[in-house]
């Protein structure tokens, strides 16, 4: 994973640089695409030139950097942050969580829940609370969390029939938010959840013939039958708000006829 240099180091060049190294871009390539020159962004980098606001967000912006690691880079330059970071229940998002709400709402019978960047669920239709019916009481606390919920042996990994694949899947998703984000709550979760057992390889775990999934599919157990889904995350396009940039949307589309036949009568 690439390590990034702290934000208290002096200047924003270093910073500039560990992301323009972590998207493999020239120093050139990244003056052709902010209307720049490669002596500039050197000079930067190295601290010989103090970047102004707008060539920070600009090389922020070519560089894919995430809302709130724009804010780090504005403060290492020596200017405030542009991006709030607006609690989720405070009136200023209202219409965002009635929005949400409504998303949720009108993709039942189907699970769909909203993430935060440390994958704690923060909103939830029915279809999911379906499937997380008998899990164990600590893990449903809040701050629910979507990692400790599918991967906790007290949580949904027991009737995950493809768990090995799944967790490959999940922790990999991790690892690369871990390392576009440099969060060390988030680097926490993951030695947390990736230090749970893994039961020894099931044999019900592989379909007896060959199924032609379009992705990898979510195949779990659910009182008695074996419900296959595949996952689809959103985010929020241009947001200017670290929380809503942080923010997804995870739906779970019926990977095959039984189980939307199953949820439209088990939900609704």
């Amino acid at each position: 994973m690439t390590t990034h240099p702290s934000a208290a180091e002096k200047g924003a060049g270093p910073l500039l640089r560990a992301w323009r190294e972590q998207r493999r871009i020239s120093q050139l390539e990244l003056a052709l695409r902010a209307d720049s020159s490669a002596r500039h962004i050197s000079f930067v980098e190295t601290g010989r030139s103090r970047p102004s606001e707008e060539m920070v967000l600009r090389l922020a912006e070519h560089l894919d950097v995430p809302v709130r690691e724009r804010n780090a880079l504005l403060l290492a330059a020596g200017y405030a942050p542009r991006y709030p970071e607006t609690p989720l229940d405070d009136p200023a998002l209202g219409a965002l969580r009635e929005g949400i709400e409504r998303l949720l709402g009108g993709y039942e019978p189907y699970p769909a829940l909203v993430v935060d960047a440390l994958y704690n669920v923060v909103a939830a239709n029915r279809g999911v609370m379906t499937l997380v019916d008998g899990v164990g009481e600590a893990l449903l606390e809040p701050p629910l969390n979507a990692m400790r919920l599918a991967l906790h042996p007290q949580g949904l990994a027991p009737r995950i029939r493809n768990l090995r694949a799944w967790r490959g899947h999940l922790l990999e998703q991790m690892e690369r938010q871990i390392a576009l984000h440099r969060s060390e709550p988030l680097r926490a979760l993951y030695e947390e959840v990736a230090a749970y057992p893994v039961p020894d390889a099931d044999p019900a775990e592989e379909p007896s013939e060959p199924v032609p999934y379009f992705a990898l599919p979510l195949r779990i157990e659910h009182e008695g039958r074996t419900l296959s889904f595949v996952s689809s995350i959103s985010t929020f396009n241009t947001p200017m708000d670290v929380t809503v940039a942080e923010l997804a949307i995870e739906t779970l589309l019926p990977a095959d006829p039984a189980t939307a036949k199953y949820l439209q009568t088990a939900v609704l």
